[in-house]
This record gives structure tokens, C-alpha cells and sequence, in this order.
């Protein structure tokens, strides 16, 4: 199966997202009902609230999320995976078998996975944009689906939170992989090459964005310490709207 052929799917997907009532924050107080005291009061006895404030990541939090996103367990332990896969299909060819090969394969999945982790979070910086994952606060399985596959390539902007489209969520898969065609792998590899193997890594960042959304056990397992949203009930909001 040609990859290549998915991503205009992909892309045509995250346009109808891209296009859909961006989320905005609101305040746990219903600004439009300043009718009576009593009439807010019970109002807040019939039905709980929902805290719709988007809180934008501190500096700190960023910095956090880079260093484990680029150096933690996760990227060592996909370039190792990716790296016996290769070692299986022996690509590239020219770097041969045996323990230095796979030494050499697994230290090109890892440099291609920093390069695009930097890239990605140093464009957004210039875009302003939340490299932060938010899982969906909305139901069902094709929803929160969907929401998973469209935040592989937008972002939030804005002191609101709103999403839109993210030119560094697409251009920082294609970064790493055109890296390693120019800068480590044979030289008969050239940008089709560099091209394909990033349409293999933004798939990728599908699956993990899939995984961020369902495999999700509490505030002690693995995700919780970066993928808690700051926002609970944003995702909600903008569900409401559709």
C-alpha cells in the first residue's frame, strides 16, 4: 500500500477540522445570565458547570514537554523498534547486518525523531502555537477518533485555545526525514526518498495521537504528567458547536 496516497486523505480530513467553530475559552460563569441572583443560583443547583478556561503552558511546561518528547523513553525506544524493522527489511542495504548495523539504524530513527521534535517545536515557538496534546472531552469512539487524527496537524493559538491548521505540525516529519536523506544515509537516496519516509513519521504521529487519547489510565500512568489538558471541557465546548 502506497502511503503516499493517504495523506491527501489525511490533509482533506483535517480541513473540514481546520473549518469547523473554533473552541473558545468561557468562564464558569455564564456571562448572559445576570437576570437575578436567585435565577443563577438556581440555575447552579439544576446542573454542574463545566470549567471552560483554556490555560495556555507556561515556558516551563514547553521546555519539559521538548526534553521528553525528544530525549525521553518514548523516541529511544521507537528508534529501536523502527531499527530492528529496517534490520528485518535490511534498509538501508549498504549498512549490511550484525549489531554495528542495527547500532547505526537505530541511531538514524533517533537523530531523525530529534531533529523533527526540534523542528516542530521551534517553529511553533515562532508561530505561537500549543504543541501540547488535548484529549477530547467529548464521547464516543469515532469522535474522540477524529479528534485524535486532527491534532496531529493543527495546534492551538491564542490566549483562547482556538485550533487551527499547524504549518509546523506538517513540515517537522518531512524535516527529520530529509536530514537524514542529506545528511547520514547513502547518497543514492534523494528528496522522493526524504518524502516518503516522512509521509511513514506523520502517520506515525497519528498513531500516537491515537494512543494519547485512548490509552489513558489516570493520573499516575505514563501519559498523565504531559497529557493532562489544562482545559477540560474546551473540547466540549467546541462539540457543542458543531
Amino acid at each position: 500500500m502506497k502511503i503516499s496516497g493517504i495523506v491527501p486523505l489525511l490533509i482533506a480530513i483535517v480541513g473540514f477540522g481546520a473549518f469547523a467553530p473554533a473552541a473558545r475559552a468561557q468562564s464558569a460563569a455564564d456571562p448572559g445570565s445576570s437576570s437575578s441572583g436567585s435565577d443563577s443560583a438556581s440555575a447552579g443547583t439544576t446542573r454542574p458547570q463545566l470549567d471552560l478556561t483554556y490555560k495556555h503552558p507556561t515556558e516551563k511546561t514547553k521546555l519539559r514537554n521538548y526534553f521528553f518528547d525528544a530525549f525521553g523513553p518514548y523516541p529511544i525506544a521507537g528508534a529501536a523498534i523502527v531499527a530492528a524493522i529496517n534490520q528485518a527489511d535490511k534498509t538501508p542495504p549498504e549498512w549490511g547486518q550484525g549489531a554495528k548495523a542495527y547500532g547505526e539504524r537505530v541511531g538514524s530513527n533517533f537523530g531523525i525523531a530529534m531533529v523533527t521534535t526540534t523542528t516542530r517545536y521551534t517553529l511553533a515557538k515562532a508561530f505561537r502555537e500549543d504543541t501540547l496534546y488535548y484529549r477530547c472531552e467529548c464521547k464516543g469512539v469515532f469522535r474522540r477518533l477524529g479528534h485524535a487524527v486532527i491534532s496531529t496537524v493543527t495546534a492551538r493559538r491564542g490566549e483562547d485555545g482556538h485550533r487551527r491548521l499547524s504549518f509546523p505540525a506538517l513540515v517537522a516529519p518531512y524535516a527529520g526525514t530529509m536530514t537524514a536523506v542529506y545528511g547520514w544515509y547513502p547518497s543514492r537516496y534523494g528528496v522522493k526518498d526524504g518524502l516518503r519516509m516522512g509521509n511513514y513519521d506523520l502517520l506515525a504521529f497519528v498513531g500516537g495521537n491515537i494512543a494519547r487519547e485512548f490509552i489513558y489510565g489516570g493520573r499516575h500512568t505514563l501519559f498523565s504528567h504531559r497529557d493532562r489538558s489544562p482545559s477540560r471541557g474546551t473540547e466540549a465546548a467546541a462539540d457543542s458547536n458543531r
